[in-house]
Formats: C-alpha cells, sequence, structure tokens
C-alpha cells in the first residue's frame, strides 16, 4: 500500500513536466499507469496532449481514458516520456524491463528531449542487480545466448506467464538474468549489445533526465551529476 502511494505522489509530480500541446511519451508497467490515468483526467479536463504509447498495453489503457495518440513515425521528436524503472543507482542508470516492453521503451526514450523516471522509494539500489536484468531475444538465438550470457556468470531463465512462454510485442522472447550485483553497468551493456541475437536489453545507462523518487509524502527530483 505504501509502494502504491509513492507511485501515485511520483506519477503526479511527474505532470509538472507536460506541457499543452506536448507529444508525450507514456511508459508501461503498474508505476507508468498511474500517469497514464492522471493524464486522462487532464485530457478531460482540456489538456491538449498526443501521446505515443511504449506497449499495446498502454495502448489500450491510453485509448481507455480518451488519451489521442499518434505514431512515432509521425513525429520528428517527442517532447517528454514519462515512465518507471525496475531499478536505478546514483549515476541514474537504470534496469528496465519488468514489463517487458523495454525495446519499444527504448526507443521512445531516445527519441524525447525529457525522459522522467518516476519511482517509488524501494527502487533506488547503491548497484544495479538486486532485479534480474531482461534481455530481449529473438527466439532462433535464445539458447545461444542463454549460454553466452550464463558464461558472464549469470543465472538465466526464460521469462514465461501463466504457464506459456511470454512473447513481447514485437514477437521476442526475454530472458531474466540475475547477474547479482552489476559493478560496472556500461561495461555490461556494451558486451551485451554486441551479442548477435540479442534485439535489446534492460540496462538504461545515462539515459534519464530525472528520477521523481517518492518516499513517504515527499517526491525527491535526482538528476544526472555533471561530467567532470
Amino acid at each position: 500500500m505504501a509502494n502504491d502511494q509513492e507511485k501515485e505522489a511520483a506519477a503526479r509530480a511527474s505532470l509538472g513536466f507536460v506541457r499543452d500541446g506536448n507529444i508525450v511519451g507514456l511508459g508501461t508497467g503498474s508505476t507508468a499507469a498511474y500517469v497514464v490515468r492522471l493524464l486522462g483526467e487532464r485530457v478531460r479536463s482540456g489538456l491538449k496532449i498526443c501521446g505515443i504509447p511504449t506497449s499495446v498495453q498502454t495502448m489500450e489503457l491510453a485509448t481507455s481514458l480518451g488519451i489521442p495518440l499518434t505514431a512515432l513515425a509521425e513525429v520528428q521528436q517527442i517532447d517528454v516520456t514519462i515512465d518507471g524503472a525496475d531499478e536505478f543507482d546514483p549515476q541514474l542508470n537504470l534496469t528496465k524491463g519488468g514489463g517487458g516492453a523495454l525495446l519499444r521503451e527504448k526507443i521512445i526514450a531516445s527519441a524525447s528531449k525529457l525522459f522522467v523516471i518516476i519511482a517509488d522509494s524501494s527502487k533506488q539500489v547503491t548497484t544495479l542487480g538486486r532485479f534480474p536484468l531482461p534481455v530481449e531475444v529473438i527466439p532462433f538465438a535464445e539458447a545461444l545466448i542463454t549460454r553466452r550470457v550464463s558464461a558472464l556468470g549469470a543465472t538465466v531463465k526464460l521469462r514465461q506467464r501463466d504457464g506459456k512462454v511470454f512473447v513481447t510485442d514485437e514477437g521476442h522472447h526475454i530472458l531474466d538474468c540475475h547477474f547479482g550485483q552489476i559493478p560496472d553497468p556500461p561495461a555490461l551493456a556494451r558486451r551485451l549489445s554486441n551479442m548477435p541475437g540479442i534485439v535489446e536489453h534492460g540496462l538504461f545507462i545515462g539515459m534519464a533526465s530525472v528520477v521523481l523518487m517518492a518516499k513517504g509524502n515527499n517526491v525527491q527530483e535526482l538528476r544526472p551529476k555533471p561530467s567532470n
């Protein structure tokens, strides 16, 4: 219950980054759903925005709430994307993909002027790796990637849902990879990106413009530290 209250508080704070006339990327997952519902209320009150959903699930929710939608191919740039994260570290590197939409989420984030992450306090970690790292693969390469990622020290499990293999909106599978602590997320991100057969991984390195973390009734605004 406390986490739900914090999620909603962070979601409400994120609305301050949305302006009339904006193209807004709509994240996926339980935290992002709060934003979509709150934006639906604002739209009914007269806010003019156009959303780009990161999943079929979010598209269906936004449509049910009357939020106008467009496609990525129809816009030059997204003004702001608001999404959740499974965890974030002091450098605001993220692990995402628990909801299975990491590929579209990363594409939308990369096309956004602002990438706003909302989180409850349980998502803050000193080192990434408490949450298993989602790795999206084409089914043809699944066994090969499982062996190669296992060789890096991870315990790899094929994601299933309701007793069946989970299939992403793009028709891929997800390997949930338990690395334990990840001391150098950028290095691991590079290694995974260089493996043929991996479509995308859930390490979002240096992408967050701001993290809005709710702790109790307070929302902290965390920004990346400037590089030396």
